[in-house]
């Protein structure tokens, strides 16, 4: 009994190509979270008339990741035993890829990565400077040797149900930090599947927003890095601290979400949208 969890954030062009792969696949519960859309991505999403799909709508935008963590506490409410995350904007065929990340959760694996990186010919320096930062937190790690530079902010992965249940909400909420608390708490981590990047199919993003992503993915591998060094999460290297959209992340929400759903009181439910439910979003 899978489920999936989709971010969405105005995916109108990709977000019926992505459910198009998705509804293919043996999962019990579809989990898109629409934030902060100003699109058809909605009015797209609710045509499809699978009960499996359910759908948290959020008018305000949550911030970068925050709604993989409102999308995994949402499917251990609902008695998920595994968990998918897939981004609305990944159109590509990846479908025996998913397959992959799902069967590897089945044999045992606690975090299934996909590596994106091998497949990467001609590298901007921006992407460069970001890979070693990844690289460094999965050095320190001791994960170098087995997972390279495959890392839950890239591409799909999977969770097993104990990683759903033992990971802080921060770590889903700030992708490295998974790494971290999963090798903390002797999770099996493993990369399961290759995928190269374009065939996510992933929109090419404007200049500013891929220097903020940069910056977004460093200051998170520091705060792994400080952890790992048991000294207080920063995102700091000397005088430069690397924010991006860090603090667009809204973790006043996700606290909201789960006392909401702890307590099923109207926050949780006039955000949730169940197929042949009446309801209809805020």
């Amino acid at each position: 009994m899978f489920a999936v969890v989709i971010p969405a954030k105005n995916e109108e062009k990709s977000i019926l190509a992505t459910l198009t792969t998705i509804l293919r696949l043996p999962v019990r519960y579809i989990i898109l979270v629409i934030n902060g859309c100003t699109d058809q991505t909605f009015k797209l999403a609710r045509s499809i008339p699978d009960t499996r799909l359910h759908i948290l709508y959020f008018s305000d935008p949550l911030g970068i990741d925050i709604p993989r963590a409102i999308g995994a506490l949402y499917a251990r409410h609902i008695g998920a035993k595994g968990l998918l995350f897939v981004d609305g904007d990944m159109s590509g065929d990846i479908y025996q890829n998913l397959l992959t990340l799902l069967s590897s959760v089945e044999s045992g694996i606690d975090v299934a990565l996909t590596n994106c990186y091998p497949y990467i010919p001609h590298r901007h320096k921006l992407a460069n400077l970001v890979l070693k930062f990844r690289s460094r937190l999965n050095r320190e790690l001791d994960l170098f040797k087995s997972l390279g530079l495959a890392t839950p902010t890239h591409g799909p992965h999977a969770l097993s149900q104990r990683a759903m249940h033992a990971l802080p909400l921060e770590a889903i909420a700030i992708p490295p930090l998974t790494l971290y608390w999963a090798k903390k708490i002797d999770l099996i981590i493993k990369v399961a599947t290759s995928i190269p990047h374009e065939s996510l199919h992933s929109p090419r993003k404007h200049r500013r927003h891929a220097r903020l992503i940069a910056e977004t993915i460093i200051g998170d591998c520091l705060m792994g890095l400080s952890l790992i060094q048991n000294e207080t999460p920063t995102r700091s290297i000397g005088k430069h601290k690397l924010i991006g959209y860090h603090l667009e992340r809204r973790f006043d929400l996700l606290q909201r979400w789960e006392q909401a759903l702890n307590s099923e009181d109207m926050f949780f439910e006039q955000h949730v949208i169940v197929p042949g439910s009446s309801s209809s979003p805020i």
